[in-house]
């Protein structure tokens, strides 16, 4: 049996597993946590923190006070168009938790 003498280079591996595992899709979306503060502008988010995106494309974002989650549940519509435009992964929905804030650090 003959070897190809070529190497393959891992990040062309890796994005060949990605694609064809289905997880290009959900990275896509994990990347609105690091881009939030760029997607909502720095009003909402210094009073908010993206927490987790699930595997059928709900955004958790935990908000600062009840009125706070009340107003963006309202803007809600806007911000996932926003998210969206330029994503793959798309966000299903946005849920907003109140709670502690800023949350606790450990």
């Amino acid at each position: 049996m003959a070897r190809d003498s070529r190497a393959t280079p891992v990040g062309d591996i890796l994005a060949r597993y990605l694609d064809r595992s289905g997880l290009k899709v959900r990275l896509d979306r994990t990347r609105v946590i690091e881009e939030w503060p760029q997607l909502v502008g720095p009003q909402i988010a210094a009073v908010t923190e993206p927490q987790s995106v699930s595997a059928d494309g709900i955004l958790w974002v935990r908000v600062a006070t009840a009125p706070w989650a009340t107003e963006l549940g309202l803007m809600a519509p806007r911000i996932l168009a926003r998210i969206n435009a330029t994503r793959k992964g798309r966000i299903t929905s946005i849920r907003w938790i109140t709670g502690a804030w800023p949350p606790p650090r450990p």
